[in-house]
């Protein structure tokens, strides 16, 4: 059994132009599938910019009891799924041509668009602004707080964009540059309005991955999990970040499986802060000890464009009255989350092939 990389030519193709027609190319690339598969759609509320249905589709390719499973993530921030959407079909006509084969005794789950109405809508969160990736808390106690977040969160909506810059960097000079991206990307729970808001509740994508464990029993088998991201760290690089505790058997399984290349947030080895609420711990929980959990995140641009941009985002989206700026600012969205560069887009198919590749090998040993 070989685990090389496919030498399939790369086909940028695959890059989708709407989350309506990555659904619809995603559903037509099952039928050329010849293994047993079984697909699960999850219908969420709301609907895309052209009235179309939102929907989180899953697909199960392999023995319904097999012992080891590849469980591949897209869309969990929603405009994020342009990249992940790519990455599935290209994986779904490589295993359609015999190009990827998956082991004995192991499955793939697919599941694309945890955050369909993110996606259509070109937002990283739901429509309630909740950020899937920060909503991964016990909802029956009190919410984690973040007091760096709410003493900047004024500053954030400044009008005056060289006042906020100056604010800004006065935090971080007193505080650190570590300090200043955790007051405002690791997680708030008190500005619905605001980025990196993990809800009041569960939100759709959670549920999801809850049913999708309960459904499949992925409590009692090995698991690699790989979860799609754009936007963060160096250009075109498939950073492959690992949100478990340093000392844990799933890291020691993660720096097995991928190599030095897994960085640690807690160690302060990724180009991510460490962060609360993470998807992650909804399938750490339920995690043996020969399983792990990565996020593998293909960097864009700068951490400051990236604030900058979302801080626009949710600003547009809390005045009514702005729906052609709020269009306008989706090509800047876009632009970040998938840049329209055939390099960067070569760069992400070729990297996903090869930890998903290690994934399957790693899985299966």
């Amino acid at each position: 059994m070989s685990y090389c990389l496919p030498l399939a030519a790369i086909d940028i193709a695959v890059f989708p132009g709407s989350y309506a027609a990555a659904r619809q190319r995603w559903l037509t690339q099952l039928n050329k599938l010849s293994r047993q598969t079984h697909c699960r759609p999850y219908p969420c509320d709301g609907a895309g910019p052209q009235r179309e249905q939102l929907v989180t589709d899953t697909l199960w390719i392999g023995p319904e009891d097999a012992a080891k499973v590849l469980v591949l993530l897209g869309g969990t921030h929603g405009i994020e799924g342009f990249a992940g959407s790519a990455v599935q079909i290209d994986m779904l006509a490589l295993i359609a041509d015999g190009l990827v084969v998956i082991p004995a005794d192991t499955a793939v789950l697919m599941v694309h668009a945890l955050t369909p109405w993110g996606y259509a809508w070109q937002r990283r969160c739901d429509a309630d602004g909740v950020d899937l990736n920060r909503n991964s808390v016990d909802f029956s106690r009190p919410l984690p707080e973040n007091k760096d977040y709410d003493l900047l969160r004024n500053i954030l909506y400044l009008a005056d964009a060289a006042a906020r810059q100056i604010a800004l960097t006065e935090f971080e000079q007193q505080h650190g540059r570590v300090a200043l991206e955790k007051a405002i990307s690791a997680g708030q729970y008190s500005d619905p309005s605001g980025p990196f808001y993990g809800g009041k509740a569960p939100a759709h994508g959670k549920l999801v991955c809850e049913d999708l464990i309960r459904q499949y029993a992925l409590q009692h088998r090995n698991l690699a999990v790989i979860d799609l991201h754009t936007g963060l760290g160096s250009y075109g690089y498939g950073e492959i970040i690992c949100d478990h505790q340093p000392d844990s058997t799933a890291t020691r399984i993660a720096q097995n499986w991928y190599g030095d290349s897994v960085a640690l947030p807690l160690l302060g080895t990724s180009s991510s802060v460490p962060k609360t609420g993470l998807l992650d711990y909804v399938w750490h929980a339920i995690m043996n000890d020969r399983s792990c959990y990565i996020t593998l995140e293909f960097g864009t641009f700068s951490t400051d464009q990236l604030f900058e941009i979302l801080r626009r985002d949710h600003q547009l989206w809390a005045q009514a009255e702005n729906l052609q700026a709020r269009l306008a600012h989706q090509k800047v969205m876009r632009r970040h989350f998938c840049p329209n560069d055939q390099a960067w887009q070569e760069m992400v198919l070729f990297r996903a092939r090869q930890v998903i590749a290690q994934a399957l090998h790693g899985v299966a040993s």
